[in-house]
């Protein structure tokens, strides 16, 4: 992966004026929402709740150093993380249920989000990792400028489940340096059945094709940070190999063979899994054989950038294709 040239985040050259604009345009979509693939159509600032289940006011569970993220986005002083509650999907599976689900955290305004983003960055964290961004996109757009204004310079990760609306991704073009969406499904009766996101392949295709528009592949810096582009996740399910495969041929033949993935193997039976036996199908872990031949999957549609779990694929030292 060969290291690209030192750069600033694109934010930075944004005019006032230009992020004004945004912020106020997807202010405005409270009051009828289509921030996200649902298009609830709830008057949040009224107070109204839709699939994601909160009105205006973001609230924060968490914000640290994450050493757990890829290598390339924590680097030797971690992520600057900041997870948002609630969310745009309902995973039965989800690990972190009483953040997405239940809405654990605490209300915050968008001043407070940029305090949060300028601490992270004076603890050294190498960007800003906003998880779960999607339903307060305009408080984040807000907290960005405002953090920039203080002295904000790292890069800007979305980390969402990629129910996105190609639209809404628009208005964030020039503003967010990395997109990392995990990108769960390729066959609909499964998206619809296990995370409750109807129509989530054709939106998820279309938000990939304009992330990718904005931001290209992902590019290192000569310390192997990332600085910008798409970097995509896929946590594979058991008995979903086809789904993911699926996923993995889009990636190469529509978006690009240079696509960064990242194939998780962590799934585990969690949330609503164990205790509903409408899930007993996924109520057990990824096999090294499912794993394997998604792995196999990637190499033969010529995606080059895959970061993996080398013993889940029967190796011991290689965690990286390419």
């Amino acid at each position: 992966m060969p290291p690209a040239p030192e750069t600033t985040p694109a934010y930075q050259d944004v005019s006032e004026e230009a992020f004004t604009a945004r912020i106020e345009d997807l202010r405005d979509r409270y009051g009828s929402c289509d921030l996200c693939a649902h298009e609830c159509g709830v008057d949040r600032m009224a107070g109204e709740t839709g699939v994601c289940g909160i009105d205006t006011t973001p609230r924060i569970s968490s914000h640290f150093a994450h050493r757990g993220e890829e290598d390339v986005l924590r680097g030797h002083n971690g992520s600057g993380t900041i997870f948002l509650a609630n969310c745009n999907m309902q995973c039965v599976f989800c690990q972190n249920f009483e953040i997405s689900q239940q809405g654990r955290g605490e209300p915050v305004t968008a001043t407070e989000i940029a305090e949060m983003a300028l601490e992270l960055q004076a603890q050294g964290c190498h960007n800003v990792n906003f998880v779960s961004p999607t339903h307060h996109s305009p408080h984040l757009v807000e907290a960005i400028s405002r953090a920039r204004d203080r002295g904000l310079e790292i890069p800007i990760v979305w980390n969402c489940g990629g129910y996105e609306r190609a639209e809404i991704i628009k208005r964030l073009d020039g503003i967010v340096d990395i997109y990392m969406p995990d990108v769960k499904w390729s066959e609909e009766a499964a998206a619809r059945r296990y995370s409750k996101a109807p129509n989530y392949w054709s939106n998820v295709r279309e938000s990939l094709r304009e992330m990718h528009r904005q931001v290209g592949d992902l590019e290192v810096d000569n310390n192997g940070l990332a600085t910008s582009g798409l970097l995509v996740r896929h946590l594979l399910l058991p008995k979903h190999v086809e789904n993911a495969k699926q996923v993995l041929s889009f990636l190469a033949n529509e978006i690009s063979e240079q696509t960064y993935l990242n194939l998780l193997s962590q799934y585990r039976p969690h949330y609503k899994v164990p205790t509903d036996e409408r899930f007993s199908d996924i109520d057990h872990r990824v096999t090294p054989a499912e794993y394997q031949a998604v792995l196999s999957h990637a190499r033969s549609v010529g995606l080059e950038r895959v970061e993996y779990d080398a013993a889940m694929a029967g190796e011991s030292v290689s965690t990286f294709l390419g």
